[in-house]
């Protein structure tokens, strides 16, 4: 019986060309595609003709520009897209979810109707969207992304479902823009957060930008662990005169939510090139675009 691709004896990356499985998928059948179960079996028809359905240890993934497979050793093989026959469409989701969450104020404004439209579009393109996993994908969360809605913001409190500093006429500060950095070589992640903090008339407000530094971990397919390492305030606007300030100490309404030590975990539930998706450990939805 032929095989079509055998695993590499070694870590590598194999590249194929989807055009032969395509003219002779027809004439094929799943059992006759493969000699044993750590080949790959057939054609899914059905979902992308992106998607090949896979036994032993392989499984999908998406790769930025590639299809990706790979095995539990750590072999990659690498295919060039397929033509598509069929396939779920996502784009009307994200855009669904935009809208969604658009007005919230990254969740400060969101009441309990807003929460519940929010989770149920996050759901449904989490059922659709292909199953997460960093391991042989860690790239795909690279870069910079900014958090455009946190369902734990509408506790009102900046440390959203831990305790944290109130917004509003008790404390004036205003978040402003959120970003986290994560570069997959150096394992850094880093929350960086914009504040602004309201001061008596006639003084000016008082602006900065807080680095929360981390390094990362992954602990299994797609959840991660991250590990406080400092924060860095960057005084703005009026006070840009002034040079950063480390602070070696996490400040308890930063604090992330699983332990006092400054760790914290998280998993990632909805990913691909520009929108992700994460379900916090206690129970936050978090959803970023890239930046």
């Amino acid at each position: 019986m032929a095989s079509i691709l055998p695993i590499p004896s070694s870590s590598s990356v194999i590249s194929v060309s989807p055009s032969s499985i395509v003219a002779n998928s027809s004439s094929l059948s799943p059992r006759s595609i493969v000699s044993s179960s750590a080949f790959l079996t057939s054609v899914n028809h059905h979902r992308h003709l992106t998607s090949v359905s896979l036994r032993g240890s392989f499984e999908y993934h998406r790769r930025r520009g590639k299809k990706t497979f790979c095995t539990g050793a750590g072999d990659v093989v690498e295919m060039d897209p397929l033509p598509v026959l069929s396939s779920i469409d996502v784009a009307p989701l994200k855009l669904k979810l935009l809208n969604a969450v658009a007005g919230l104020n990254k969740g400060f404004a969101a009441n309990k109707e807003d929460l519940k439209i929010v989770e149920s579009i996050a759901e449904k393109l989490e059922s659709v969207g292909e199953p997460v996993d960093l391991t042989c994908n860690i790239d795909m969360i690279q870069g910079r992304w900014k958090l455009i809605y946190s369902s734990a913001f509408s506790s009102g409190t900046l440390g959203g479902s831990r305790p944290g500093p109130p917004t509003g006429r008790l404390l004036p500060i205003t978040l402003g823009k959120v970003f986290q950095r994560i570069d997959v070589l150096s394992k850094d992640f880093d929350n960086i957060v914009e504040v602004e903090f309201g001061t008596p008339w006639p003084l000016p407000k008082v602006e900065a930008t807080a680095t929360l530094a981390h390094k990362f971990e992954l602990i299994g397919s797609s959840k991660i662990k991250i590990a406080f390492v400092k924060t860095t305030v960057n005084p703005t606007g009026n006070l840009a005169q002034i040079p950063p300030i480390e602070l070696p100490r996490l400040p308890d309404g930063l604090k992330p939510p699983s332990s006092e030590s400054g760790e914290g975990e998280f998993d990632v539930t909805y990913l691909d090139v520009d929108t992700r998706i994460t379900r916090g450990d206690r129970g936050e939805l978090r959803i970023f675009v890239i930046s």
